[in-house]
């Protein structure tokens, strides 16, 4: 907390704006929108290794987390106040941080990748940037950043290292699918043992089963797409990138909304509401606008 308690202190509104903006690069969203710019547009195989680290990453943040159950720094010290507009998104306990976990998961394999060291300081400086960013506006520990910076790097180089295996080699599609719906199951069932026994409450299982939600999602989504569809990413022009784009994107908002509004909130529906989120990312509009693009290719 002493760290905590400095950066406290050299707070300014333009240095609280700066660092509220900044934290949005690890958000849950801005990921999302990367992956599927990459799976939809440019680099199905890159995005692929990127929804590895991203996903298995999650789930192993989302299960420390409930393990050790380490509240938020307000409540740790009760005299401490975080920066008021990065308090709603500060959702689940403390440690690790889940934001850093995202951005760490998303721009460290692209230092990996990248061929300028330039470049791959940038990508560097992003994730480190993010987690400066948690500390700052006071919803995480060094502690929570560092942790979850370095589990996030580490299965990012296993992932990296493991590469061909996962995304090169069609031999073991359904063994390695099945790890990681295990997985995924796995922290479901925990998450929701401990919410039954009553230590947690809901609200924290609810994090967990999201994500588990996702990588049941990424799971079934990956094998049915590298066995049944194979898409290509290209399509005939740029503009008709972005409008592949952006129709995708705007579809799944509304899947995402729409779901909430019909099937609730609870653990089990937000679960549902990620797995599905996640297919129409893999599979579901792949699907869709290849069949688009071979009826054009027709007339």
């Amino acid at each position: 907390m002493a760290f905590l308690w400095l950066l406290h202190d050299i707070r300014t509104p333009l240095l609280d704006r700066l660092m509220q903006f900044v934290t949005y690069f690890g958000q849950e969203l801005i990921i999302i929108a990367v992956i599927c710019a990459l799976y939809w547009c440019a680099d199905k195989r890159f995005a692929y290794l990127l929804g590895f680290t991203y996903f298995t990453a999650g789930l192993g943040v989302q299960t420390l987390k409930i393990t050790f159950r380490i509240p938020r720094p307000w409540v740790l010290d009760p005299d401490f106040s975080a920066v008021e507009s990065a308090v709603p998104a500060a959702t689940g306990y403390s440690f690790p941080s889940g934001h850093t976990q995202g951005a760490t998961a998303l721009y460290f394999p692209f230092a990996l990748k990248a061929k300028s060291p330039i470049l791959k300081g940038i990508f560097v400086f992003a994730f480190l940037l993010v987690g400066f960013s948690r500390m700052y506006l006071g919803c995480h520990t060094p502690k929570d950043v560092f942790v979850s910076m370095g589990l996030s790097i580490g299965i990012s180089l296993i992932i990296w290292h493991f590469q061909r295996f996962l995304l090169g080699d069609s031999r073991y599609l359904k063994q390695i699918a099945a790890v990681i719906a295990l997985f995924s199951l796995a922290v479901a069932a925990y998450a929701l043992f401990l919410d039954h026994a009553g230590t947690i409450e809901t609200k924290y299982a609810l994090d967990c089963c999201r994500a588990s939600g996702a990588g049941l999602g990424f799971s079934t989504g990956w094998y049915t797409e590298r066995t049944h569809l194979n898409f290509d990413t290209h399509t005939r022009t740029l503009p008709g990138q972005l409008a592949k784009l952006a129709a995708g994107l705007s579809a799944a908002f509304i899947l995402k909304e729409s779901f909430s509004f019909f099937f609730g909130n609870s653990v089990l529906a937000k679960m549902a509401e990620y797995f599905i989120l996640v297919l129409w990312v893999l599979v579901i509009y792949p699907y869709l606008f290849t069949k688009l693009i071979d009826l054009q290719a027709a007339d």
